[in-house]
């Protein structure tokens, strides 16, 4: 069946480029209120691609931007498998570090795609890996076979914004929503030659920080020396954030965090890491971090935080001596098990204030936040996207854990009941949500095949327990 499945995908090859790069094209920027139309647009042409499928595509309005869904029910006695996705990306900013315009897609062939890697803003995150599930539908009812299993589509536009209104579009479509199974690609595997399962992802609580002093801003030679500066107090305070041996001071922010026994870390341990690459990879001379845990532990069962951003006063060309009114800074907190977001936003909310000095005024608003997330191995789920991507890759997956967030994923379980495999194909080169960000072409077509592999291996799985 796989031979059969990439020769399908080679005489398409170049068509189903062609269609991913059309929707790469759509600046579909769920954050930016101008471009609401284009994410609109996004949802309509996936609407387009899943009816030539034969299935008939529903737009469900929101709060925010559509969701799009759809299904193919084949037999009430197969599993029913849920594959979620989204169309929406990261904004593009900042535009003058991109090699090549953000929504114009670029195939460039690089060290690690000597194939070809298309360049685009969601090229990776997530419209390339989402289009892998629609793609491998194709490829299936193409066989003659028609599908293995019972499918549902659920493709959102808001992920990138918390997914803020999708919780109560799957209570007011509960009913149409029953799964077996939720399918997510939506994270990376160790490499092209070594591909991995997620089997674990942290949590997340955001939250932006205000500190106003003076009611204008003022000359910094009449008021320099009197006046206690909004942006030097707020720069006091992150740095009272960590100590120095980079575990985080806030009181009490480690008290519910689940420790792993040694044999889970040495379980984890088990996928390759290079520490001199990994510091090359992103220009570093020396990486950083809680003293004790490995360089991957740091970023997957160790909980962590970080400024996103930080303005105040003037920041265009040129000097211009102000003592500003005001500063801000965005901060985020990836969390584990057994860590609340809720908690811990109020643990930082309330340590902030606490640290500000009484000259100045400390506003916090919280964002968007998430549950940590892990994964049973012992499922008919897991064992069928092992034997997948044996099959596909010719190497048996390693289990890893994910330093990023969805936050859908939690949501899905209490919602739905349902747990998620996260079988996803990027690579951490990939560069999504910085500038420059790509996919890899072996990865797309390699991601349809298995994914492909996947439903026939799901289904006689599930059977079989």
């Amino acid at each position: 069946m796989s031979a059969n499945i990439a020769s399908y995908l080679e005489i398409h090859r170049q068509r189903m480029l062609d269609e991913l790069c059309d929707l790469l094209r759509i600046p579909s920027v769920s954050a930016d209120s101008k471009h609401r139309d284009d994410v609109r647009s996004a949802a309509q042409w996936l609407m387009e691609r899943i009816s030539e499928l034969g299935l008939e595509p529903e737009l469900w309005e929101t709060r925010g931007h559509p969701v799009v869904f759809a299904e193919h029910l084949v037999d009430k006695n197969l599993p029913t498998l849920l594959m979620y996705g989204h169309y929406d990306v990261q904004p593009p900013d900042p535009l003058e570090l991109w090699d090549t315009p953000p929504f114009e897609p670029t195939i460039k062939t690089t060290s690690i795609h000597p194939e070809g890697a298309i360049f685009a803003r969601g090229a990776c995150d997530d419209k390339g890996q989402m289009y892998m599930h629609i793609k491998a539908l194709e490829v299936l009812k193409a066989q003659g076979g028609g599908l293995p299993c019972n499918i549902k589509l659920l493709i959102e536009g808001e992920e990138e914004v918390g997914s803020a209104h999708l919780a109560e579009t799957i209570q007011e479509h509960r009913n149409r929503l029953d799964c077996d199974l939720v399918l997510i690609s939506d994270t990376d595997m160790i490499s092209r030659e070594l591909p991995s399962i997620c089997v674990g992802l942290r949590g997340l609580s955001y939250l932006e920080v205000r500190v106003d002093g003076p009611s204008r801003d003022l000359h910094s030679g009449m008021y320099g020396g009197a006046v206690d500066n909004p942006a030097n107090v707020l720069a006091r305070m992150i740095a009272k954030l960590h100590d120095d041996q980079g575990r985080i001071a806030i009181p009490g922010f480690y008290d519910e965090v689940a420790e792993l026994s040694q044999q889970e870390r040495a379980a984890l341990s088990r996928a390759p890491f290079n520490e001199n690459e990994y510091r090359e990879s992103i220009g570093l001379s020396a990486v950083f971090g809680e003293a004790g845990y490995s360089v991957p532990e740091r970023v997957s069962i160790r909980p962590s935080l970080d400024v996103n951003g930080m303005w105040s006063g003037y920041t265009g060309e040129g000097a211009k001596t102000v003592l500003p009114a005001t500063a801000h800074a965005k901060i985020s907190m990836r969390l584990v098990p057994d860590q609340n977001p809720r908690k811990l936003t109020e643990l930082c909310a309330n340590y902030l204030k606490q640290i500000a000095p009484p000259t100045v005024k400390v506003t916090i608003t919280p964002h968007h936040g998430g549950m940590p997330y892990v994964a049973p191995l012992d499922t008919p789920a897991y064992q069928a996207a092992s034997e997948a991507m044996q099959m596909t890759f010719g190497i048996e997956p390693v289990p890893v854990r994910g330093g990023g967030s969805i936050p859908i994923v939690p949501l899905f379980e209490e919602l739905l009941g349902a747990k998620s495999l996260l079988m996803g194909f990027g690579l951490a080169s990939d560069a999504i949500h910085s500038p420059n960000e790509h996919y890899g072409v072996f990865n797309f077509f390699k991601g349809i095949e298995t994914l492909s592999v996947f439903l026939n291996q799901y289904s006689t799985s599930s059977e079989r327990a």
